[in-house]
C-alpha cells in the first residue's frame, strides 16, 4: 500500500523570484529598466528625485515587479536604495527577496522599532528593504501619520533613492496619501489590460492631492520580430 507523503513548503529563501534585470543583466527587459532609471533623472530638473512611488490603476499591472526592478538597476547604478514595501493589503516584497516578514514598516510606524533595526539587506548590491512587516488594521491611518513623513525624511537623508511599492489608486487611498509626501510618482500599466477610463481616473486621483506625476511605464507589450518585448 502506498503512503500519503506531503510536500514540504521551502524556505523563505528558496522563494525567492528571480528578478530579471539582476539575472539578465543584458536582456531588452533589462535594458528597458535602465531607460526608466535614466528617464527618472532627466526629469529631476527643479528638484532632485529622493522619494519614488511606483503605483498602478489596479491590480496585477506590474508595479511590484517594477519597483523591484528599479530598485536593482539604480543600484547597479551605484546608488543607495531603500526599497519600502507600502503595500500593507497584499505586500508581496519579502517573496521577491526571499527575506522574512515578520518586523518591518508597521512596527516602525507604530513607534515599536526604529528604522535601522528593521532595514533588511538584500542579494543586490547597493540595495535594502523594508518590508510591510505585520498587516495591521488601519493601513491608511498609518500611511498618512506623521510618523511616515519622519520615516521618509530619514530614508531620504540616508538614501540615495527611496522607492515605495503602493497598492494600487483604483483600489484603496494608500497611493493617493502617499503620492504628496514623495517627490515624484510613477504610474504602471499593463498592455492590453489597463482600461483607459481606469488609468485616466488614477491620473485625476493623483492630481487631486498635488501629485507629482513623473510618467507611465506600459508593461506586457507583446513581442514580435521587428520590435523588443518591452517596458
Amino acid at each position: 500500500m502506498a503512503r500519503a507523503t506531503t510536500k514540504r513548503k521551502p524556505p523563505v529563501n528558496q522563494q525567492k523570484r528571480q528578478l530579471i534585470a539582476d539575472v539578465n543583466k543584458h536582456s531588452p527587459i533589462a535594458e528597458q529598466y535602465r531607460t526608466i532609471r535614466t528617464n527618472i533623472e532627466y526629469s529631476a530638473i527643479d528638484k532632485e528625485i529622493n522619494t519614488l512611488l511606483v503605483t498602478s490603476a489596479g491590480p496585477g499591472e506590474g508595479k511590484s515587479t517594477t519597483a523591484s526592478n528599479l530598485a536593482v538597476v539604480m543600484g547597479q547604478n551605484g546608488q543607495r536604495v531603500l526599497l519600502i514595501d507600502s503595500d500593507m493589503r497584499k505586500p508581496t516584497a519579502h517573496y521577491t527577496f526571499g527575506m522574512m516578514n515578520t518586523r518591518g514598516l508597521t512596527n516602525v510606524l507604530s513607534r515599536q522599532q526604529k528604522l535601522e533595526d528593521v532595514v533588511q539587506n538584500t542579494s543586490i548590491e547597493n540595495v535594502e528593504l523594508l518590508t510591510c512587516g505585520p498587516i495591521p488594521p488601519n493601513p491608511a491611518e498609518l500611511l498618512s501619520s506623521k510618523m511616515m513623513e519622519m520615516l521618509l525624511h530619514q530614508a531620504s537623508a540616508e538614501y540615495d533613492i527611496v522607492i515605495l511599492d503602493t497598492p494600487p489608486v483604483m483600489a484603496v487611498a494608500d497611493a493617493q496619501i502617499l503620492s504628496n509626501k514623495v517627490d515624484g510618482t510613477i504610474i504602471v500599466t499593463s498592455s492590453g489590460k489597463t482600461d483607459r477610463e481606469q488609468i485616466e481616473k488614477t491620473k485625476e486621483n493623483l492630481l487631486k492631492v498635488n501629485a507629482n506625476i513623473l510618467g507611465v511605464v506600459l508593461n506586457n507589450k507583446p513581442v514580435d520580430e521587428k520590435t523588443y518585448y518591452y517596458y
